[in-house]
């Protein structure tokens, strides 16, 4: 599909317009979403949302969408093609809703697995720049600049970049655990409109199937608190045995190590760390976890650190608030009865 250059006239525009892309999954809006949306937000204009699926899941999605607080209007487009979110399929539509007359001046999503895919793809697509991962946005009316702050380094150095006049539509994804998650308000009700699909003939990519792991605890991202698990729990069973109780008597979802993750004693979905989930719950509590610079980009903006660990010298202890070195065999046991004894 080919696209039209953007026009000037959006550096002129009279104000921020934030084109937000909710995803969902069974027509409730992810919470990462709700954080993108807090951040558009930020910017100080209009706050339009984006909702793309199957027609049933579009439906479900929208309507929770129109309670939120912070959207002006909100558009989506339903199509078969659309139920599974594949990048090559969903980004002409996206492509077709910034071209021409457009009004949007940003386009906003998650940082999730397919935001990261799409945004970059649509921005390269309109020639536009695309930041991610950001955990600040400050919007200047006066330049018509936008300035965002994003880690590098693994989080150990904040980088500062501006987005000025001349960028006309600017792409950012949010890390979720900077932004609080917008909220449904009373008596909202936004007027939504309905996109015509782009049906793309021979996509180059197909869905397949979709795994989900499920479980009955918080979803890792979101939880607020977490236990994770390293490599000195040995193996898969021991990991499961040792994890399990502590999760259950704090109500806590469970995450791992890349050491263990790739060990095989857990699934790929609860590692935690640079290349995989980032969080920041009221408690972290780190078993068995060294505390590679890795592991600590992803969890050392937590409110409450706790590490457990027979090293004294392990690097977790300096980024903890309370450190136990002891033998996680004989602690968690411990830990877990007092407190159940509670």
């Amino acid at each position: 599909m080919s696209c039209k250059p953007l026009l000037r006239h959006y550096a002129t525009a009279p104000g921020p317009h934030a084109l937000v892309f909710l995803e969902h999954r069974g027509g409730v809006i992810d919470s990462g979403s709700l954080s993108a949306l807090t951040a558009a937000q930020q910017l100080g204009g209009q706050v339009s949302g984006l909702v793309v699926g199957a027609a049933e899941e579009v439906q479900a999605a929208v309507q929770s969408a129109k309670k939120l607080s912070g959207l002006s209007s909100l558009l989506h487009a339903s199509s078969p093609q659309y139920a599974a979110p594949i990048t090559e399929i969903i980004s002409p539509l996206l492509e077709r809703v910034l071209s021409n007359d457009s009004p949007f001046t940003h386009v906003v999503s998650a940082h999730s697995s397919f935001a990261k895919s799409l945004l970059p793809r649509v921005a390269a697509k309109l020639d536009a720049p695309a930041v991610s991962d950001i955990t600040s946005v400050e919007h200047d009316a006066s330049s018509n600049s936008t300035t965002f702050t994003r880690p590098i380094y693994a989080g150990n150095a904040i980088a500062t970049v501006r987005a000025p006049q001349s960028i006309p539509i600017k792409f950012f994804t949010v890390r979720s655990t900077a932004f609080s998650a917008a909220v449904p308000q009373d008596g909202a009700q936004v007027e939504d409109k309905a996109l015509d699909p782009v049906d793309v003939a021979d996509p180059p990519t197909q869905h397949v199937k979709t795994d989900l792991t499920k479980s009955d605890r918080p979803e890792l991202g979101v939880a607020s608190r977490v236990v994770s698990g390293g490599r000195a729990l040995k193996n898969a069973e021991t990991f499961k045995s040792t994890m399990e109780p502590l999760a259950d008597v704090l109500g806590a979802a469970i995450g791992a190590s890349r050491a263990a993750v790739d060990a095989g004693y857990c699934d790929n979905s609860l590692q935690v760390g640079q290349t995989g989930k980032v969080v920041a719950p009221e408690l972290y509590m780190a078993v068995g976890i060294s505390g590679a610079i890795q592991h600590l980009a992803g969890m050392k903006d937590s409110k409450l650190i706790v590490a457990i660990n027979k090293d004294p010298e392990a690097p977790i202890f300096q980024v903890a608030d309370v450190g136990l070195v002891a033998d996680l065999y004989e602690a968690v046991p411990q830990l877990v009865e007092k407190l159940k004894a509670q």
